[in-house]
């Protein structure tokens, strides 16, 4: 059942020792806040990409509806899955200046700002708006920490999408989209052989993080890619090498473009016939068809097709986006204000939609999750789907863990030595505290 997959891995997450965190797990925040002020709301993500950015915009506008008083303050800071956002937010949360309300996934993403004091437990939050009877169970499980709910989740991402381009299969001589890693690489080869096409597209370094976590499970399978995350995991396997094997075999055909062109930099490069093959969240979607300036106007079966990542049929890698209310945050009202409208069904569905996602909610408008988002919905929703946290977006790493894998990535680009890989992933996961 996956309320008892959820519950598994939030007692995992319960039980991290969170030693060695970001500077800003030292710092606990001030309680000068004013409860009442509901004068301005600074909201702090890192959704300025299209799609997210179309998405936050279209929550804002409803948000200043209900609130003609209060002073919507977009604080977003660009970078994909928020690696610079959240540099300096753990700078501000350091020099006791908290926005009044930040994005963090949900899962143990969130735990360090628990553990130092840093966000408010949102109990009566939850109570006072009814939340706890339109929220899944099992999502419920998973942001709950010692009985204390602390973020308000506006959506579910899905992480494990293959998005490919029909015509250049076609050219290459692939028939179908591959279900497995070895058919990966074979289709990966055959156009690189056929075509002057790049094989499969990445950007920024976190994406190859992002395409570790789904050769891990295309590999490993569900169970043996949980397994990964439990508390004295061997990274050392068989198993587990033959997998990191097939993710240095796979970075051989792949273009790592500069860190400026980020995720929707090597998207596009498949809608635009540039490549065959990129692995990405379902977030690329809303970039795909989102109308100009911030989306590409690209239509579904004709510009490109998606599966899901190779392997990893019937596993919904997930991850969530929520709000939080930062301890001392300077105008309390306001931050509730705009965790209500996070938490709302107008909110989600206004947001969800242009973001690429589906909402966090139950009782959504399903007649507005169409094309992919209707597949993704109804995937979500099926209690025979299997589920796996995304590591890289704060599902089941902590931030000690999160960085010192993405520290192995990183040496790995430079001196593709799969061993070493190995050895750093090992070693990241002895000293995880978790």
């Amino acid at each position: 059942m996956r309320v008892r997959a959820f519950r598994g891995r939030w007692t995992v997450f319960a039980a991290v020792a969170m030693t060695g965190a970001l500077a800003l797990s030292g710092c606990g925040g001030d309680d000068g806040g004013s409860k009442n002020d509901s004068s301005e709301v600074e909201v702090f993500s890192w959704w300025t990409g299209p799609g997210e950015a179309d998405g936050l915009k279209a929550m804002q506008a409803d948000f200043e509806k209900k609130n003609p008083g209060t002073k919507f303050v977009n604080a977003a800071i660009a970078g994909g899955s928020g690696t610079q956002a959240k540099a300096v937010l753990a700078s501000r949360l350091q020099n006791r200046k908290p926005p009044d309300s930040f994005q963090g996934h949900a899962g143990a993403e969130l735990l360090d700002y628990i553990k130092a004091g840093q966000i408010e437990p949102l109990d009566d939050f939850y109570q006072r708006n009814s939340l706890k009877s339109v929220y899944p169970q099992q999502l419920l499980d998973q942001i709950t920490y010692k009985g204390h709910i602390y973020s308000v989740p506006v959506n579910i991402h899905r992480s494990n999408v293959l998005w490919y381009n029909p015509d250049i299969l076609k050219d290459a001589g692939v028939d179908a989209p591959p279900k497995s890693i070895a058919e990966f690489i074979t289709a990966l080869k055959a156009v690189k052989d056929k075509t002057e096409k790049v094989p499969l597209s990445l950007g920024a370094q976190w994406t190859a993080d992002h395409l570790l976590e789904n050769v891990l499970l295309g590999d490993l399978g569900t169970d043996g890619y949980n397994a990964l995350w439990k508390p004295g995991a061997d990274w050392s396997t068989p198993a587990v090498t033959k997998a990191l094997n097939d993710f240095g075999e796979i970075m051989k055909y792949t273009t790592l473009e500069a860190a400026s062109t980020d995720w929707q930099g090597a998207a596009k490069a498949v809608v635009d016939d540039k490549a065959a093959f990129n692995i990405m969240g379902d977030w690329a979607y809303g970039y795909f068809v989102g109308d100009a300036p911030n989306g590409l106007g690209k239509k579904l079966d004709t510009d490109f097709k998606y599966a899901p990542a190779p392997g990893t049929e019937g596993t919904y890698m997930w991850l969530s986006d929520s709000f939080t209310l930062p301890k001392g945050a300077p105008h309390k009202a306001g931050a509730e204000a705009w965790l209500k409208e996070v938490s709302s069904k107008e909110g989600q569905d206004l947001f969800n939609p242009k973001k690429g996602s589906i909402p966090a909610r139950k009782d959504a408008d399903k007649s507005l999750y169409t094309g992919y988002l209707q597949t993704a919905f109804e995937e979500w929703n099926n209690p025979q789907t299997k589920l796996a946290g995304s590591f890289w977006h704060g599902v089941n790493a902590n931030n000690k863990w999160h960085t010192d894998i993405d520290t192995a990535i990183g040496l790995f680009l430079q001196n593709k030595d799969v061993a070493k890989l190995q050895q750093g992933l090992v070693s990241a996961a002895e000293n995880s505290g978790q």
